[in-house]
């Protein structure tokens, strides 16, 4: 739920955000919207940055893998908590402090992590998918072998 707010704002401020909202075919509001919530959370956890991709802006360790990614490798391994940071950033050849860092923001964010690896699970799916639907025709009986190819 959003509630109205107002800003003054300088006037080449405005023009760059206009401009950039324009670019991104989005409104001022939601542009600012956008940048004041990436914003807050990187004061929160110096470290975290946002990064453009093809499924939109994430969340990422300076330098280093996206929140996600990081996540999605801590769920996975197991053993004692110690263990299995040592593991996961040995393995990412990512710092502990980093990981740490990562964990500690999924633990303030944990809706927009989540639904980041849902969003890569539901792509490997797809692609699964397809390497099967691909698998299946090329087994088929009714098509063409190389040496029945009519010229």
């Amino acid at each position: 739920m959003s509630r109205p707010t107002s800003f003054r704002l300088p006037e080449d401020l405005l023009a760059r955000l206009e401009a950039q909202a324009r670019a991104e075919g989005r409104s001022v509001s939601g542009l600012a919207s956008s940048m004041l919530n990436e914003a807050v959370k990187t004061r929160l956890f110096p470290g975290i940055v946002y990064r453009p991709g093809p499924t939109g802006r994430r969340a990422a360790v300076a330098g280093g893998p996206d929140v996600w990614e990081l996540v999605r490798a801590v769920k996975e391994a197991t053993g004692y908590p110690k263990h299995r940071i040592a593991h996961v950033s040995k393995s990412l050849g990512i710092s502990a402090a980093a990981l740490r860092l990562a964990i500690d923001f999924y633990t303030s964010f944990p809706d927009e992590i989540d639904q980041r690896i849902a969003e890569d699970e539901r792509a490997a799916e797809h692609v699964r998918d397809l390497v099967a639907r691909r698998e299946r025709l090329l087994r088929s009986s009714t098509a063409p072998s190389p040496n029945t190819a009519s010229s």
